[in-house]
C-alpha cells in the first residue's frame, strides 16, 4: 500500500511537473522590475547601488538563449552600457550617487563581459542595432576581445591586467563566439585527464584540485550550462557524478551564500525535476535578498512554476 502511494504521488508530480514545463515552453516576457531603472542601467541586486555589466549581460544571455522575450530591457541596457563603455574608453563596474550613475572600479572579468556584449548586439533587431549603430559597438569590442587572446595557449585572458586565463570565462566567450579552435584550446589547456576534472584557472598559485564551491565545483559543471562539445565521459555521466559529489553542499548554503540559479538551469536542462524544485523550494523564499542576483531572478523567471506537493526536506540533502 505505502509503495502504491508513493508511486501514485510520484506520477502526480511527474504530471504536474510535465504540464509546468509545457507552459514554460511558451515565450517569456522577461520582467526586470527592481532591477532596473529610467536610464537603462540594470544593477546586479534588486534596488542595488552597483552595475557589474557582467551580471547584467549574463542576465540577458541566458533570458535570450532561453527563448524568453527581452525586448523592453535589452536596447536601454545596451545604449546605457555604450554611454559608459564610450566615456571611459573600456568597461568597468559602477556605483549609484544621488545624480547618476560613476565608473568605481575596474571589471573582474573583460573576456566574458566583451563576449557577451557582443551577444546582446548581435541578437538586437535591426532596427534596434541601426539606431544604436551595433555595427561599430561589435567592431570594437571584437578588437579589445582579440587584444585579451593569449596567442600561445589559443584561449583568453581575463583583462589587460590579470593575463591568466579563467575556465568559465573562456566557456562562455565559446558559447557566444564558437569556434573548434577555441574548443581544442579549452580542452588542452584545462582538462586534467589524470584527475578527471578540469582546470579552473592558468594560474600555477591557484590549488588544483581546488574545494571551494566557487569557482572549483561550480567550473565543473559550466561547460553543461552553455552546451560545451565533447565533454569527457559524455554530458549525462558528468552531470550526474558532479550531483553526487556537490548536489547536497550547493542546495546546503542557500541562504548564506549565492544561490547558483545557473545550476539549476543545468538540471532543467537534464530532466532533473527533483533537484530543479528543492532549488526553488530553498531559493525561492530569499527571492530579492542580499544574495539573490539579477541571474537567479532570469532562473526564477525561466524556470516552471513550483506546483505541490512541494519537495521533503529528506529529498534536497
Amino acid at each position: 500500500m505505502r509503495r502504491a502511494l508513493q508511486s501514485l504521488r510520484s506520477a502526480i508530480t511527474a504530471l504536474a511537473y510535465l504540464l509546468a514545463v509545457c507552459t514554460a515552453s511558451a515565450a517569456k516576457t522577461l520582467d526586470l522590475s527592481g532591477y532596473t531603472d529610467a536610464s537603462g542601467a540594470i544593477t546586479v541586486q534588486h534596488h542595488g547601488d552597483t552595475v557589474d555589466p557582467y551580471f547584467s549581460l549574463q542576465a540577458l544571455w541566458l533570458a535570450q538563449s532561453q527563448g524568453m522575450d527581452t525586448s523592453a530591457h535589452a536596447l536601454p541596457w545596451a545604449r546605457w552600457l555604450n554611454r559608459q563603455y564610450t566615456a571611459a574608453g573600456h568597461l568597468g563596474r559602477y556605483c549609484k550617487t544621488p545624480q547618476t550613475w560613476i565608473w568605481c572600479k575596474a571589471p573582474d572579468a573583460d573576456d566574458s563581459s566583451l563576449a557577451l556584449w557582443l551577444h546582446l548586439l548581435r541578437n538586437l533587431p535591426a532596427t534596434e542595432r541601426d539606431k544604436l549603430g551595433a555595427s561599430a559597438l561589435e567592431a570594437r569590442a571584437r578588437q579589445d576581445l582579440q587584444q585579451l587572446q593569449d596567442t600561445r595557449l589559443g584561449i583568453y585572458k581575463v583583462s589587460p591586467q590579470a593575463t591568466h586565463g579563467l575556465f568559465m570565462d573562456n566557456l562562455e566567450v565559446w558559447s557566444t563566439l564558437p569556434s573548434n579552435r577555441l574548443a581544442h584550446s579549452i580542452r588542452t589547456v584545462f582538462w586534467d585527464a589524470e584527475r578527471g576534472l578540469f582546470r579552473v584557472s592558468t594560474q600555477p598559485e591557484h590549488p588544483h584540485p581546488g574545494h571551494a564551491f566557487y569557482p572549483d565545483a561550480t567550473a565543473q559543471i559550466y561547460p553543461l550550462l552553455v552546451g560545451f562539445p565533447g565533454v569527457p565521459g559524455g554530458t549525462a555521466p558528468h552531470y550526474q557524478r558532479w550531483m553526487a559529489q556537490h548536489r547536497a553542499p550547493w542546495l546546503a548554503q542557500i541562504g548564506h551564500e549565492f544561490p547558483w540559479g545557473l545550476i539549476a538551469v543545468v538540471a532543467w536542462q537534464q530532466g532533473d525535476m527533483n533537484t530543479v524544485r528543492c532549488w526553488q523550494h530553498k531559493a525561492l523564499p530569499l527571492r530579492h535578498r542580499f544574495f539573490w542576483t539579477v541571474t537567479d531572478e532570469v532562473v526564477a523567471q525561466l524556470l516552471p512554476p513550483l506546483t505541490a506537493p512541494y519537495p521533503e526536506p529528506k529529498d534536497c540533502s
